[in-house]
């Protein structure tokens, strides 16, 4: 760590103000008791101003090597910028000797992220990975469901993130060259397979099948994984932005109940209109008709099962965790060896897809 007072905010340089910098990560931070939001790096104009504009206080860097020039000024550097640039970003920050946020996919491969911890773990700092999705309220919802047995033995896992986009809005996540790591298997399908390891444990095998639907897509926009764990649960994943009707956020069918949910978490629309988690005693909730059903024996939309209540959803608790981490007082909430696992069936869906086999891992 540098040399911050004992007491004082931890300051953050946060590198990128697009998408994920400024509705998530920037908001976030600022919201977080312990962080300050110090620094942005980008070296777009309209984006610097965007910056200064939200946070007055704000210093604005055109470059991360100025970031990583004045080290013993900052104590965290969170790394928001394309997913291209997240490995020599993160090794850059790691030989500055400051600990790093990164936003998923950590890596295009787990052999790299691998490569990522091991440089951390040299280092003695914290490499975490931003894996926001942990923390929605379906899924706390249903991972308190699974914990305490209401469905019984969990058999399968249906979850779907869709949307109805039909026509491509370019940019590097829905280029074509394999550099920019783009497509939804390694965007949404980060977060889905994600939280399938988090409930149900190790993968054993994968069968993908992915398409590119859209005229004009260069890469998948239409993909579907199936993972077999060593717990024997089946998690059936569906990311696709061709859905005209979309189905269940989740379906999850054990022995006992089963849960069916739909909708998504309201956090990232209410970050995208400017909302603030700082405060807000409402933050993360969602009204009584998107609650879900926990039921058996007949369809939660011909009034199968009970309501059950759904838990507000709490991004700001990644934050609170890497503060707490960065200060002593816990645990790293998403290190970079359990994104390297979620790599693993990301890449052999990929092989799975390209070769219409089913991959063992």
């Amino acid at each position: 760590m540098t040399g911050t007072p004992p007491g004082s905010p931890l300051r953050v340089g946060l590198v990128g103000y697009g998408l994920a910098g400024s509705v998530f990560h920037a908001p976030l931070i600022a919201a977080t008791e312990g962080l300050v939001l110090d620094t942005v790096a980008t070296s777009n104009p309209e984006r610097q101003r965007q910056a200064r504009a939200e946070f007055p206080d704000v210093r604005i860097a055109p470059t991360p090597d100025e970031l990583f020039a004045r080290a013993a000024e900052l104590d965290l550097i969170v790394i928001a910028s394309p997913n291209k640039t997240h490995v020599p970003l993160a090794v850059a920050a790691l030989e500055a000797g400051l600990p790093v946020v990164v936003d998923k996919p950590v890596a295009g491969t787990a052999a790299e992220a691998r490569e990522l911890a091991a440089l951390a773990e040299r280092r003695g700092l914290l490499l975490s990975v931003f894996q926001n999705r942990r923390w929605d309220n379906d899924f706390l919802t249903l991972r308190g469901l699974v914990e305490d047995g209401e469905l019984g033995d969990v058999w399968r896992f249906e979850s779907r993130f869709e949307r109805w986009r039909p026509r491509p809005k370019g940019g590097w996540r829905e280029s074509g060259d394999p550099a920019e790591i783009g497509g939804l298997l390694y965007d949404l399908g980060s977060h889905v397979v994600d939280q399938a390891l988090v409930l149900f444990g190790p993968a054993t095998r994968v069968y993908a099948e992915a398409d590119v639907r859209r005229e004009g897509a260069e890469t998948d926009d239409d993909t579907f994984i199936a993972v077999t764990h060593a717990s024997g649960v089946r998690s059936h994943l569906y990311v696709s932005a061709t859905a005209a009707q979309l189905g269940p956020r989740f379906r999850v069918l054990g022995s006992r109940a089963g849960y069916v949910k739909y909708g998504l978490d309201p956090q990232e629309a209410d970050l995208r209109e400017g909302g603030r988690p700082g405060g807000r005693a409402d933050w993360g909730t969602e009204p009584e008709s998107m609650w879900g059903r926990v039921g058996s024996g007949d369809s939660p939309l011909t009034g199968g099962g009970d309501p059950r209540r759904t838990v507000p959803g709490d991004y700001p608790a990644y934050y609170a965790a890497v503060a707490a981490a960065l200060t002593g007082g816990g645990a790293n909430p998403v290190t970079a060896a359990e994104a390297a696992d979620a790599l693993d069936v990301l890449e052999a869906a990929r092989r799975s897809a390209r070769d219409g086999v089913a991959v063992d891992l």
